[in-house]
Order: C-alpha cells, then sequence, then structure tokens
C-alpha cells in the first residue's frame, strides 16, 4: 500500500487517512495473504512501482505532486472554505446592482458599475486581509503537521529523495492553492461583474483609460502579485508546520502572525518596522491598475515576499531535516 493510499483511503476521499486499511497485507503484487504465507509486509513507497525489478522514480517525478494536489483539493472541507471564498465576490455584485451607483468610497468599489472588472478587484481587497490568509494558513498548517497528526508521515518518508523532495512538493502544493484561490475569487467576481455591468474600456487609477483586454490583463497581473504575497505566508506556515503535530495550533499560529504584522503596520508609531512586515506591501497591488504601471512598491513588494519564501523554506528545511519523525 503507498503512501497515498494511506492519506485517501480505498475510496479517494482525502479525509479517510487512517492508514488502517489493508492492515493485514492481502493487496500485495501476487494477490496472495503475506501475512499467512509470514513473509514481512513493508509499507510500499509512494512512488515506487509493485513490478521486480523495476527501475527507481526520478526525483522530478509528478506523482507525489499530483497526489499532494488531490489530497488539497480532494477533501470536502476545502471545498467549503473555496465556497466561501466565492461568496464574497458574489456578494460584492449583488449589493452594488441592489445600491445602485455611488461616488463615495475606495474607487474599486465606485468603479464597478462602470466596468465589471473592478468587481473582481473589490472582492480581491476584501479577502487579502483575512479570509486568502485564513485559507493559505490553513493549507501551510496541514502541510507536515497535519501528515505527522495523521501518523503518515513516516510513510511520506519512505520515497527515496526524502525529506527535501517532500518539503518541496509541499511548498509547490501550497503555491498552487494561493494561486487557485486568488483566480477563484477573481474569475467570480469578474464574471458576475461584466453580467451585471458590462465591460468596455477600463479606467486606471491614472485617469486614463485602457482597452478591455488590457484591463483583463492588468487584473491578472494583479493575482499573479497576490499569489506571490500568500506563498510568503504559506512559507511562514510550512515552517511553523514542521515545529509541531497539532496542525490547528500551526493555523492558529500563522493567523496570529498575519493579523499581528497588520495591526503593527496600522500604528503609525512603529512605521520604523513598516517596510520589514510580511503584510506591509499587500495591498500595493493597486499601483498595478495605474498607467504606466507604478513600481514604487510593488517591486520592493514582491522583493520582500521572495525574501521569506527564502528564509522560511530554509529554516522549514534545516528544522525539518534534523527532526526525529515517529509518526
Amino acid at each position: 500500500m503507498s503512501a497515498a493510499d494511506l492519506r485517501t483511503g480505498p475510496a479517494g476521499d482525502a479525509d479517510d487517512a487512517d492508514g488502517k486499511n489493508d492492515a493485514t497485507g492481502k493487496n500485495d503484487a501476487t494477490g496472495n495473504d503475506a501475512v499467512a504465507s509470514g513473509e514481512a509486509v513493508k509499507p510500499r513507497s509512494h512512488t515506487y512501482p509493485d513490478d521486480a525489478g523495476a527501475s527507481p522514480p526520478r526525483w522530478f517525478s509528478t506523482r507525489f505532486f499530483r497526489s499532494e494536489l488531490w489530497l488539497i483539493f480532494g477533501r470536502r472541507r476545502n471545498w467549503v472554505g473555496l465556497a466561501i471564498l466565492c461568496a464574497v465576490p458574489i456578494l460584492v455584485n449583488v449589493a452594488t446592482k441592489m445600491s445602485g451607483p455611488s461616488g463615495d468610497g475606495p474607487e474599486f468599489f465606485v468603479n464597478i458599475t462602470h466596468n465589471g472588472l473592478f468587481a473582481a478587484l473589490a472582492a480581491l481587497a476584501l479577502e487579502l486581509p483575512l479570509f486568502l490568509p485564513i485559507a493559505v494558513a490553513a493549507i501551510s498548517a496541514d502541510a507536515i503537521a497535519g501528515e505527522a497528526n495523521l501518523g503518515t508521515l513516516r510513510y511520506l518518508l519512505a520515497v527515496p529523495a526524502g525529506r527535501t523532495r517532500l518539503l518541496a512538493v509541499k511548498f509547490a502544493a501550497i503555491v498552487v492553492f494561493a494561486s487557485a484561490a486568488t483566480l477563484l475569487v477573481a474569475v467570480v467576481g469578474a464574471v458576475l461583474g461584466l453580467i451585471l455591468f458590462g465591460g468596455g474600456p477600463m479606467a486606471t487609477f491614472s485617469g486614463t483609460p485602457v482597452s478591455f483586454g488590457e484591463g483583463m490583463w492588468r487584473v491578472l497581473l494583479v493575482c499573479v502579485y497576490i499569489t506571490v504575497m500568500l506563498t510568503a505566508l504559506g512559507a511562514i506556515g510550512l515552517f511553523v508546520s514542521t515545529l509541531t503535530e497539532q496542525p490547528i495550533g500551526a493555523a492558529i499560529a500563522v493567523l496570529v502572525i498575519a493579523l499581528g504584522s497588520e495591526i503593527s503596520d496600522a500604528i503609525p508609531q512603529l512605521s520604523a518596522i513598516h517596510r520589514y512586515l510580511p503584510t506591509h506591501y499587500w495591498l500595493s497591488f493597486g499601483d498595478l491598475l495605474r498607467n504606466p504601471i507604478a513600481i514604487d512598491r510593488t517591486v520592493p513588494g514582491l522583493l520582500s515576499a521572495l525574501i521569506y519564501v527564502a528564509i522560511f523554506t530554509s529554516a522549514a528545511w534545516a528544522r525539518f531535516g534534523g527532526r526525529d519523525v515517529t509518526s
């Protein structure tokens, strides 16, 4: 039985990860009962085929990565989380349609009635401070701590590439989830906004309009920027996940870090440390909607996020590489 089977169960339900299926060793390659014949039963490697004499898989085999994505996107609780993320852009569009045009408020909301693409930007601006961080914190905190809590971590480490590959796959899956969550919010908001309010040229924050195609490109750039920001938080979560076997506690810790950073960033007396906070540049994506695109804050924001990724993925590797795994 592979480590993927231990996590997903025979029916493919990723929440069924008790690791107790096929405990009798009956499903061996010959179909015989291994226990009855006195043969030793060993958990199968995550990527090795069952055929005897087959060459070992390469380090970059995608089977492990695909299994990890299935673990994330196959869980019902994650479906519920993504559905909650979709509720915000729906609420933004419906509320704007019912209330009509308004000249007050942030530019994202004021411009929704002129171009439905702004509904996607307004939804992202609303979700970035809390809902998106919660989603990323839950996934990243579960990366290592969740496996240890379920007792499947030692089976995953049977993969020949070992701990480094495991961390790389976990981090790549976090990046994919952050990207998927961000794009989901943007797509739902944009599609519903275009249906309710139409499209056409998009007004930039500089006062000059751009074409509809250019406007869609700007929205995509915003999604990429936000994904990078959330990836930095995911790297922090991956490190915290290596410190404990309790995924809920790790998720709370990551969320406290994110909210504490946002609160500190709002205190003027702490201005000396603002640019070093992980959330300081999160809302700078508005500069991507200027004409020409402003880079005074977006480029430092990207560099800050990449530095956080480098520091905390390295810390996770250093911590996990020397950890005594017993579960």
